[in-house]
């Protein structure tokens, strides 16, 4: 079965598949039909919301814009308050450090978790493991999804055995770094293999002056994001311009995630700007589509 630059299975004809294969192939099927999280938020975000409540007594959804990308936010740490204010400033999810050290860090990561998620709609919440990954189990896994965490972030260089673990509703994420040579793209090709890594996280180090980039640098960039079948995350800092957001694109990409800032007025603001960039460049691209920078990847 093919898949599609979004991890998606493409049509293939049953006449061409052996019978004793196609218990298999349903399986297989099957298992790439149901989406995440991460996949639900990526097919909604070119979604528009009238902001009408459903039914009589339904809750009333605050009105929504198509936008060319999804926007997460990435907290070093876990407050409830600040969690709240981002998902209000706009932010679709959030994304917090975990270094595997106090039971006080979890608990202020589920009320963390918990304030994101009454804040809005379908707001979903991710761990970036930054260190105690050669530890983690399955036990591990199910304690993260029922904080509410809806993906982990992994390092290369984490323990492959967890790609293995299938945890429902809990999706894996893989952080893939830049690094020079023209045979990194095929070494981070292998990512495909696994059929479990819902998305990769870009963790290219780009600057503030992304829309700077020069067209070699984009396909040097491009070259490894194309590498794999998988949805793309790409970390920036600061406030990224309406330029800015037009080069992120040429990078086809699904969200871009936001680091904080260093005060909350700071970051809210910085949430507000990037919302409204990322609502532009779509209607822009649906007036006039530019060559390269097809908003789905």
């Amino acid at each position: 079965m093919r898949h599609n630059i979004f991890g998606l299975a493409q049509r293939t004809s049953l006449r061409a598949v052996p019978e004793k294969n196609w218990s298999r192939l349903y399986k297989h099927k099957e298992s790439l039909v149901r989406m995440g999280k991460l996949s639900e938020l990526f097919a909604q975000v070119h979604k528009a919301r009238s902001g009408k409540g459903i039914g009589f007594v339904g809750k009333s959804l605050p009105a929504r814009k198509p936008r060319a990308a999804a926007l997460l936010v990435e907290f070093n740490g876990a407050d409830a308050g600040n969690a709240e204010a981002a998902i209000k400033a706009g932010a679709d999810g959030l994304i917090f450090a975990w270094n595997g050290q106090g039971k006080g860090n979890t608990e202020a990561l589920k009320k963390a978790i918990e304030a994101a998620q009454a804040a809005g709609d379908g707001v979903i919440c991710g761990l970036h493991i930054t260190g105690g990954w050669e530890k983690l189990a399955r036990k591990d896994f199910e304690d993260f999804k029922d904080l509410g965490t809806n993906f982990v972030i992994l390092p290369l260089n984490a323990p492959a055995r967890l790609l293995a673990l299938r945890v429902k509703d809990l999706e894996p994420v893989v952080s893939v770094p830049m690094r020079e040579g023209d045979l990194y793209p095929i070494f981070i090709r292998n990512l495909s293999a696994f059929e479990r890594v819902a998305a990769i996280d870009l963790d290219f180090g780009l600057s503030s002056e992304i829309g700077n980039m020069s067209i070699e640098d984009v396909l040097h960039y491009r070259a490894v994001r194309e590498a794999v079948r998988a949805s793309a995350l790409v970390h920036v800092k600061g406030t990224p311009d309406e330029d800015d957001a037009y080069t992120l694109l040429t990078l086809g990409i699904q969200a871009v995630v936001l680091a904080e800032s260093k005060d909350m007025a700071t970051t809210g603001q910085q949430i507000q700007t990037l919302r409204d960039v990322l609502e532009k460049v779509y209607e822009d691209e649906q007036d006039e589509p530019t060559l390269g920078l097809n908003v789905k990847g």
